[in-house]
């Protein structure tokens, strides 16, 4: 065997920017979304019957959009496919997936599936969910935030609210944390029971989350 030469990493600075965003008491999500090239296509081809439901033709071209949680992959509930959907995540991708495909393009899109009946559901109306993506710079850029923006709006689809972003510090967190305690989720106005915040530190590129109940517990308890 030959030793071979393994550099330490770099280590990131502690002190840079932070972004910190609500965290959402629903249950962590994605959103596959994949162009088929021409043999996939032909492939996938199930004669009078079309393509798979799974599958979206956009502007000439075929798409493959999958619903995720956590753990699996989620397709919606049938007769043949009892449970194998997660609070109606995967029926709510398969409802818009033409829209999906528009306004998130190609990639995984990770956010939390959040509101009626889930967690602590944030007092939205029975049966309403929302999902909410994690990455708001990106999907700032993407979907319309603003009353004025004209471009298309999916259904439920939203971001995570931005709270603050600033040079990491611990001071600061807890600041935001109290922020909510006074004012109620951002997500939800009106909830006073937000959960927490998620802080990204963008040197690192890692993400740690605060809760404003229970931080020092160890999940589950």
């Amino acid at each position: 065997m030959i030793i071979e030469f393994t550099a330490w990493p770099k280590t990131p600075r502690l002190f840079r920017d932070a972004i910190i965003t609500e965290k959402l008491d629903g249950t962590n999500a994605g959103i596959h979304v994949r162009k088929l090239d021409d043999e996939e296509i032909d492939l996938a081809w199930t004669g009078p019957d079309g393509y798979p439901d799974d599958y979206i033709a956009v502007d000439g071209d075929l798409y493959e959009v999958v619903a995720q949680s956590r753990k699996r992959l989620l397709y919606p509930n049938t007769e043949e496919n009892k449970g194998t959907d997660n609070f109606g995540f995967a029926a709510w991708v398969r409802e818009h997936r033409r829209a999906l495909v528009t306004s998130l393009g190609l990639g995984l899109h990770y956010g939390e599936w959040w509101g009626s009946g889930i967690q602590r559901g944030y007092g939205l109306p029975p049966g309403e969910k929302r999902f909410s993506l994690f990455n708001v710079h990106k999907y700032g850029a993407l979907l319309p935030t603003h009353p004025d923006d004209t471009r298309p709006r999916v259904p439920g689809l939203g971001i995570v609210p931005l709270l603050d972003q600033h040079t990491f510090s611990t001071e600061r967190v807890e600041e935001i944390k109290q922020r909510l305690v006074d004012g109620g989720s951002q997500a939800a106005p009106g909830f006073m029971k937000p959960e927490g915040v998620i802080v990204y530190h963008t040197a690192s590129k890692t993400t740690f989350k605060s809760l404003i109940e229970n931080d020092d517990s160890p999940k589950g308890e």
